[in-house]
């Protein structure tokens, strides 16, 4: 038994944040029934190419274990129907434009009079504030909550990461914040009312980059693959492409410098300790880059993770989902879908007692199971 299995999640959400929510959830047990447009659908049903046989990879890859029915919500019969359904829920998860659903007889207040043990949670693009009333993008969030300035080559522009990083760490946000909701309510019977804004997770998961400014008043820079505070702790560029080395300790150095050779860089009083290895950071990046220069990557990966110290090629996307870790993890599944027919969908990456959930539903086609509520 998974461990949110009965629980009734209505998914008001559209393109990333709410929908990766709910299929957390989903992933976890819980029925998870998403409302879409019945012309449009989600607005990720368009976002493409690519295409399988209509269905869009990007609704594709956030949409596993969830139904879906339409709805339009400016339909008074429509609009009654989805009313229903929210008084049946356990929880609803929606991202409309600030007061959009309290107009509609949608909101919190309304709701939990019906249904005082909903769980509701709005996902929104800034929280209380000068900026509450604005929407929110990926994008327009990783300009405006900093991560671009420190993201990129450090002569280069200001670069963007290459998934849509905000929009996702705050679904999972508002998957932890519904679960300790539902925790909570079994203490007290009550729901609770949930707002997750993007640019507020966007500025927690800045991290040590935010405390770095916080506690010097400095402005932190980019590094492009390198660590700002650990030496060596990037890419290096081997004779044939790159490789990954992430030196986390001075024991961890001196390994290194055995296992490539180079004993005495291990003995030089400037790279003894991280703080001087941070202070001699060109110096040393540049003797270990002549070195790592040598020899193919596979080699220097072999040799340095067998003296212990954490080290791994760059892969591409497809020497990632295609390696035998990831073939052998149980991350990749077939899938029967109704109008591709045969496709392969990463899982959840979670374990429950030792096993990984499966994907007990394929992404919906628009409204394929309207007409069927709870």
């Amino acid at each position: 038994m998974l461990p949110l299995e009965g629980l009734k999640v209505l998914d008001l959400s559209r393109v990333l944040a709410g929908p990766y929510a709910t299929m957390v959830l989903g992933d976890l047990g819980a029925e998870v029934l998403k409302v879409e447009h019945p012309e449009r659908g989600d607005d990720t049903r368009h976002w493409g190419p690519p295409f399988a046989d209509g269905e869009s990879a990007y609704f594709l890859a956030v949409n596993r274990n969830k139904r879906s029915m339409t709805a339009d919500l400016k339909d008074g019969g429509d609009l009654l129907r989805v009313r229903e359904l929210a008084r049946g829920a356990d929880v609803l998860i929606e991202n409309f434009r600030r007061g959009t659903l309290d107009r509609l007889g949608l909101g919190y207040e309304e709701l939990r009079e019906q249904n005082p043990g909903l769980v509701y949670c709005s996902i929104t693009g800034f929280g209380p504030g000068p900026e509450q009333d604005r929407p929110g993008y990926d994008f327009l969030i990783q300009a405006m909550g900093g991560i671009m300035s420190v993201t990129g080559e450090e002569s280069g522009e200001p670069m963007k990461v290459g998934v849509a990083i905000a929009d996702i760490v705050c679904g999972l946000y508002a998957a932890v914040a519904i679960l300790a909701a539902l925790r909570r309510r079994e203490v007290t019977g009550e729901g609770a009312r949930i707002e997750v804004p993007l640019f507020e997770t966007q500025l927690a998961w800045l991290a040590n980059r935010a405390q770095e400014y916080l506690v010097s008043g400095e402005e932190p820079r980019r590094f492009g693959n390198a660590h700002p505070t650990i030496v060596p702790y990037q890419t290096f560029r081997a004779s044939d492409r790159y490789f990954a080395l992430a030196v986390g300790n001075d024991a961890q150095f001196r390994n290194l410098c055995r296992a490539v050779g180079r004993e005495d860089l291990a003995g030089d009083t400037r790279y003894a300790t991280n703080p001087r290895r941070v202070e001699n950071r060109e110096e040393l990046v540049a003797e270990l880059g002549r070195t790592f220069a040598e020899r193919p990557a596979d080699d220097w990966v072999e040799k340095i993770r067998a003296a212990g110290v954490p080290c791994g090629p760059v892969n591409t996307i497809p020497e990632a989902l295609e390696s035998e870790h990831t073939l052998q993890s149980g991350m990749l599944r077939e899938v029967s879908h109704p109008a591709a027919g045969t496709l392969r969908l990463l899982a959840s990456p979670l374990l429950v007692d030792g096993e990984r959930p499966p994907v007990r539903l394929p992404p919906p086609t628009l409204g394929q199971h309207s007409g069927e509520g709870w």
